[in-house]
């Protein structure tokens, strides 16, 4: 098996799925209980939170655990909303994930006035763009550091920098599910008033996210109960996550500088394949994480594409696949300008520190013969 999925989600490491089964097996106390075995688990828990913090240079008390990416961007979007409540205008950009995009558009129909910003062909948000819209008005401005289909890699520090200049009381939300482990991340060095980050996309498990909030500022949470996480999220704390969660932010403390090195070495590869062996294509965004490859091919189907490769047992995803609703395209394939020909045929392939040379050697051989017989059918 040849997996290229891995911004959809990764396989945890070995070691992760250990400490999960002994934390569901032996170490299964609730960290809010008194008793010995509660006090082991939330041990266990503030390990996990100083893991991530030294990880993004953060503070531990500025870490809060949440489900995963989704609820974490909706915690800080909605509280910072809620705190702004006297300003009425909130922006992102045309290339978010839906759970910013969707989360903006429903205070669009409670009324905001919902900003989405022009990106260029690249996917970078138009500066100029960016410094019309913010004003005094302003609430929250929330965006992904690194775009989940294209790679590209927005200029976080510049962006909060405008931002506060025009408005020290706009907060700055980043989607960072997936830069987390991927590029350098330093909140600090960043500026941004928050930061959502996800387990599985980091070898870690499911469920499982985290939310910085800069010098834990206190904001009203969507979630109410027992009070866990200070109350930014309550309910009781799903501790094998956890503990997964601070095993493969460990490993990362380890082997980032290796793994990421490995991951720009084998993008230059698949793009010197690509270029060697692939004709009517284009590669989309700019040169940004070594971990995203977006291509478009002209005369084929990305999903058709991706069920030839599937019989290989080669694992990649398609861009320009419908939602759940199946009626809608890609919006950040949209939002780049990308024709509709091309939209079709773009496939995002996302390596992982496992995959090697010889793994990109056999999916450009089978990428090569898919599209041709693709393009045998659909160019008749």
């Amino acid at each position: 098996m040849i997996y290229l999925d891995n911004c959809a989600t990764t396989k945890p490491r070995p070691e992760v799925v250990d400490m999960m089964v002994k934390v569901l097996t032996t170490d299964f106390g609730n960290p809010s209980s008194l008793h010995r075995m509660g006090m082991d688990a939330e041990k266990i828990r503030e390990g996990a939170r100083a893991s991530l913090a030294k990880f993004i240079h953060a503070n531990p008390k500025e870490i809060f655990f949440t489900s995963g990416g989704t609820e974490s961007n909706n915690i800080a979007v909605q509280g910072f909303i809620e705190k702004n409540k006297r300003f009425k205008k909130i922006i992102t950009t045309t290339i978010e994930h839906s759970s910013l995009r969707k989360l903006f558009l429903r205070y669009r129909d409670l009324g905001y006035e919902v900003v989405l910003l022009p990106v260029d062909p690249k996917g970078k948000v138009l500066i100029s763009e960016l410094k019309k819209e913010v004003n005094d008005n302003t609430a929250v401005v929330a965006l992904a550091q690194v775009n989940s289909e294209l790679g590209t890699i927005q200029d976080i520090k510049e962006i909060v920098k405008i931002v506060k200049e025009i408005n020290p009381n706009t907060f700055v939300h980043v989607d960072g599910v997936q830069a987390l482990c991927k590029i350098p991340v330093d909140v600090k060095e960043l500026g941004c008033d928050s930061y959502a980050m996800s387990s599985h996309k980091v070898y870690g498990p499911k469920g499982t996210g985290a939310l910085y909030i800069k010098n834990a500022v206190a904001i009203p949470s969507i979630v109410y109960g027992g009070g866990q996480e200070k109350d930014v999220r309550s309910g009781t704390e799903n501790m094998p996550g956890i503990a997964g969660f601070k095993v493969a932010i460990d490993c990362e403390l380890e082997d980032f500088e290796k793994e990421y090195a490995h991951a720009k070495k084998i993008k230059a590869y698949l793009l010197k394949k690509l270029e060697e062996n692939l004709d009517r294509y284009q590669v989309n965004g700019e040169d940004g994480s070594p971990y995203i490859t977006s291509v478009s091919i002209e005369g084929t189907r990305g999903e058709v594409i991706l069920h030839y490769l599937e019989e290989f047992d080669i694992f990649i995803s398609t861009a320009s696949a419908c939602n759940s609703n199946g009626t809608e395209k890609s919006a950040v394939l949209q939002g780049i300008g990308l024709p509709e020909n091309l939209m079709e045929g773009t496939i995002r392939i996302c390596i992982c520190k496992d995959i090697d040379e010889k793994d990109i050697d056999e999916f450009i051989e089978k990428l090569i013969y898919s599209v041709k017989e693709v393009r045998g059918v659909m160019e008749r």
